[in-house]
């Protein structure tokens, strides 16, 4: 592997660690300042003295990680499908073989052994064999990681003001609590100051309070295809062929994405999320269910990092977000029949705010 190359590779689950910081025991005494419902209802006792971190009592979620201690090790267990839609993973090395799971394009996962032109590997909770036919390894798989690929940031404190700006005189956004996980925009190398997504705003966090991963989306096994399928099909109760309906618990779901998509945005930009979601369902090209767009692998980050599901639970959900929602379902669009968007990085597309549509 040739020496500076950055690379930057995830698996299973899929998360390799890129660790900026480890941040251990920190003890912060609040002065008894009451912040509550800052974000996604989190109430937490903040000091003026206590820098960017805040002492709370939230439990923090926990992420598993896959850790390589080298660029070379990343290099050779890193295996990626490449298919334009899904590759079937089987309990044996033969086609008549059955099937254990399913392998998206974009997915990917750990080499666990390799012979007579197939590969045992695991991605997510899949363990099974494919076919080396359909799938990239070495430096194809690094590159075709690094382009589908999300660099996303664990909170390591208690609770971490998020700022306008890198720097402590910056003026506050919000909170994040212990084990929350954010889209990370830019790394801090030089600034100290991580760069990430906050309800759609660009949001700095002090480089010492937060860890980074590379994550890249995992596949199915067997059993997890039948209960996305099950839940889609409850889902589907509730549509109404004559307009686009459904239950609130789902209309909730879609504000819910909204919020962790562009919650910090004006509402022009929380009904463009809404919008795309929305012509995922009527295009064919996708699953042809609110929850199952949302839901499908490596498509959402907040649905594959859990803080979709986290605010969903939490009820606490902007009333902007709820009405960007009822307005996508009511068929209103504003992006047009684009079916994508991601942070503004100079992409063509129709820009609203800090996203890009195409």
């Amino acid at each position: 592997m040739k020496k500076g190359r950055k690379t930057e590779a995830a698996l299973l689950g899929l998360i390799l660690s890129l660790s900026l910081a480890a941040q251990a025991d920190i003890t912060v005494l609040a002065d008894g300042m009451y912040f509550d419902n800052m974000r996604g209802g989190i109430a937490s006792l903040m000091t003026s003295e206590s820098g960017d971190v805040a002492a709370n009592e939230n439990t923090s979620r926990k992420v598993d990680y896959q850790n390589f201690d080298t660029e070379d090790e990343q290099e050779e267990n890193l295996v990626m499908a490449n298919v334009t839609h899904s590759l079937n993973v089987r309990s044996e090395a033969t086609v008549e073989s059955e099937r254990v799971g399913t392998l998206y394009k974009d997915c990917g996962g750990t080499i666990l052994e390799r012979k007579d032109g197939w590969t045992k590997l695991q991605s997510g909770n899949i363990i099974g064999w494919c076919s080396d036919e359909y799938l990239l390894f070495g430096e194809e798989a690094l590159a075709l990681a690094n382009d589908v690929g999300k660099m996303i940031g664990t909170i390591e404190a208690q609770t971490v003001r998020v700022r306008e700006a890198a720097g402590t005189d910056s003026a506050i956004l919000g909170l994040l609590p212990k084990g929350e996980i954010v889209e990370v925009l830019e790394t801090g190398e030089e600034t100290g100051w991580v760069c990430v997504d906050y309800n759609g705003q660009n949001g700095y966090v002090a480089k010492e309070y937060i860890t980074t991963d590379f994550i890249i989306g995992a596949g199915e096994t067997v059993e997890e295809i039948k209960a996305r399928e099950d839940a889609e099909r409850e889902a589907k109760r509730y549509k109404n062929y004559g307009a686009y309906s459904t239950d609130e618990a789902t209309m909730l779901l879609l504000a819910a994405l909204i919020q962790c998509e562009a919650g910090g945005e004006p509402y022009e930009g929380q009904v463009a999320v809404g919008a795309v979601v929305m012509n995922r369902v009527r295009s064919g090209a996708y699953p042809d269910s609110i929850r199952g767009v949302i839901y499908a692998p490596g498509q959402f980050t907040p649905a594959m990092t859990g803080k979709l599901d986290s605010v969903y639970s939490s009820g606490k959900i902007y009333s902007s977000c709820i009405k960007a929602a009822e307005e996508a379902l009511s068929g209103y669009s504003n992006v047009g029949d684009y079916t994508h968007f991601r942070r503004n990085n100079g992409r063509e597309g129709l820009v609203i705010y800090n996203h890009v549509f195409y």
